[in-house]
């Protein structure tokens, strides 16, 4: 009896188009949420990455809570993105410490956001500064 090959699943997703993805470090885990970005989510979520990598390489990496994670070894989480139904949320943990402060505020104290539309221009140089910034400063612990 012949087999069909196996394909491995594509992960779900979750309200907004965000994938749901299991938790686990490394890079495989961030790559696998960026492939399972819907539409331009996903060449948004390589070119972020792909920013971040190249701004801080020893950055590690993280899937947590359906989320990519970013930070420093000993000193936590700095960044994080996550998929919206129109936008892709970009969390900067201490972002209220950034200069120039990313854009959008938040309940929480210190964090600031910043939130790309499909037709939003990224400024790369901004967010590369921002995250270089961000690298700098003690992380969130999750």
């Amino acid at each position: 009896m012949a087999t069909k090959p196996s394909h491995a699943a594509e992960p779900a997703l979750l309200s907004g188009g965000n994938p749901k993805i299991p938790k686990a470090y490394g890079d495989a885990p961030v790559q696998a949420y960026i492939a399972a970005m819907p539409g331009w989510k996903s060449d948004l979520g390589r070119r972020l990455d792909e920013i971040i990598a190249a701004t801080v390489p020893d950055v590690n990496k993280a899937v947590k809570w359906n989320t990519p994670l970013y930070g420093m070894a000993d000193q936590g989480w700095f960044l994080g993105f996550h998929c919206f139904t129109r936008y892709v949320k970009v969390t900067f943990f201490n972002g209220g410490f950034l200069d120039p402060m990313p854009p959008g505020a938040s309940k929480t104290a210190g964090v600031r956001h910043l939130d790309l539309r499909e037709d939003d221009p990224l400024d790369e140089e901004q967010f590369a500064d921002w995250v270089r910034q961000a690298s700098r400063l003690p992380g969130e612990r999750m």
